[in-house]
């Protein structure tokens, strides 16, 4: 018999540690080769609290993964590529509706496996032995742990299931999840309430039959998707909290390439679908993550942030929930501040908004933003040789040779007075200024997760904010 416990591994990159300082801030430059995996990983800078929910969270290519050396470890130009293809299909989503996107109008879809160029850097990891749970008659089972990436972007939980045999299905460093060995799985009816809720996602009946199954699919951004089964089950989320019930994705068939060995997506969107809208009740309606540096482990808390202690204090800006597509979690910069100097923007550039991610790269900012931000860096960094674009980085160094280099601070300031300090491998990814520009002033920006790294960002959608604590992680 088997549930599903969850694993999250999230990840970004970056070729350099942090240093601390007030206007300008110091880079130590380490060399990616010079990294023995799992040599200097560290666990987590805060005691959990013991009534939290929380699951460890990696980076999927850094030596702290369990994964590590296991996955081709994609460029940063192949991650830049990706993002701009994941970013700009976000943000149609959210100008037009998720329906109108997926095309809920469409035929019964059947997979097919087929290939692609780019890869996500952001979902692979990989968990090892397995955990114990109760179930319904009081005997102990062997729960099946299950690796799984995050999106908050997203709406439907999902894992492959068995049998789903390659290349019907991609390869995976977790045992396929089998629902015909678990007492409590069952499939949700097609006629259900719970099927109808699918909404964009819904992809028609196994059948004809009154006890028809319900199918769903899911689409992404760069041509992958994948269609199965709509299931119920009991998760377990660190070892002792369970969700009875549990809806999500069966996953027998993907098409596109899935190349980062998880088993499936965690979905923490703002639907009525997503682990986040299942856990609300009991556990509370907020979660929490901390995108953690090359050397120490982050996390996933379910229900509010990872820890409770009375000292814990975040900025915390606004929650903007779209009207359009209520699955995204939005907020409103307000300003930015280089070196110590709030840069000459006005509010207004930000009227547009800009998506928490935890998948998007780096950070999308209204051009006008862009340009000053750039023009106030470029000044700052004046006493550094300038080396050509990495695909949408248009301000790049070539640092060879040094091992310090001093950048000036930046801050974000959001709504409502939040302001949250970069730490240094948050400014810059790969030698170049970690942000790039929107099409337009008017286009949806994006808060990346370069940026969102080592603070504990939490999403309080009970109390309509999102917090940031530095050194979270």
């Amino acid at each position: 018999m088997c549930s599903l416990v969850v694993i999250l591994l999230l990840s970004i990159s970056s070729s350099v540690a942090h240093g601390a300082g007030a206007g300008r801030q110091r880079y130590h430059v380490v060399a990616s080769s010079h990294l023995e995996p799992k040599s200097f990983c560290s666990g987590l800078k805060v005691a959990p609290s013991a009534e939290g929910t929380w699951v460890p969270l990696h980076r999927p290519f850094g030596p702290c993964s369990p994964s590590a050396g296991r996955v081709p470890v994609p460029s940063l130009l192949e991650m830049l590529r990706w993002d701009q293809v994941r970013t700009e299909y976000v943000r149609r989503k959210a100008s037009v509706g998720a329906e109108d996107v997926l095309n809920p109008a469409k035929p019964h879809v059947e997979m097919y496996q087929t290939d692609f160029s780019l890869r996500s850097p952001f979902e692979v990891g990989s968990g090892s032995g397995s955990s114990a749970r109760i179930d319904a008659d009081g005997d102990p089972t062997v729960a099946s742990q299950q690796t799984m990436a995050i999106d908050t972007t997203v709406d439907v939980p999902w894992i492959q299931c068995a049998p789903c045999p390659i290349p019907q299905c991609y390869p995976q460093r977790d045992p396929l999840f089998d629902p015909s060995t678990s007492s409590t799985a069952a499939a949700v009816r097609c006629s259900s309430p719970a099927c109808r809720s699918l909404g964009p996602y819904g992809n028609g009946c196994s059948n004809t039959s009154a006890n028809a199954e319900c199918r769903y699919l899911i689409e992404y951004s760069d041509d992958r998707a994948t269609a199965g089964t709509y299931m119920t089950d009991t998760l377990t989320i660190s070892g002792s909290t369970t969700v009875r019930n549990f809806r999500f994705g069966c996953s027998h068939a993907v098409r596109g390439k899935f190349s980062d060995l998880t088993a499936g997506t965690m979905s923490l969107g703002g639907g009525a679908q997503s682990l986040l809208a299942q856990t609300a009740r009991s556990l509370g309606n907020a979660f929490s993550y901390c995108v953690p540096p090359a050397s120490a482990s982050g996390f996933l808390s379910i229900g509010g942030p990872v820890t409770t202690n009375s000292t814990t204090v975040f900025a915390t800006t606004p929650l903007v929930r779209s009207a359009i597509n209520p699955s995204l979690y939005l907020v409103r910069l307000q300003g930015i501040v280089v070196a110590g100097r709030r840069l000459r923007i006005q509010p207004v550039v930000f009227s547009a908004g800009a998506v928490m991610d935890s998948s998007a790269v780096i950070t999308q900012l209204p051009p006008t933003a862009y340009r000053a931000l750039r023009r106030a860096f470029r000044s700052a960094m004046r006493a550094y040789p300038r080396s050509g674009a990495t695909g949408t980085l248009d301000t790049c160094y070539d640092f060879l040779g040094l091992t310090n280099v001093r950048v000036p601070a930046v801050s974000l300031v959001f709504g409502g007075g939040a302001v949250v300090v970069l730490d240094p491998p948050a400014v810059m990814l790969g030698g170049c200024l970690a942000f790039t520009a929107t099409s337009s002033d008017l286009a949806l920006g994006f808060i990346g997760n370069v940026q969102q790294q080592t603070h504990e960002v939490l999403y309080d959608v009970a109390a309509g904010g999102v917090g940031f604590r530095r050194g979270g992680c």
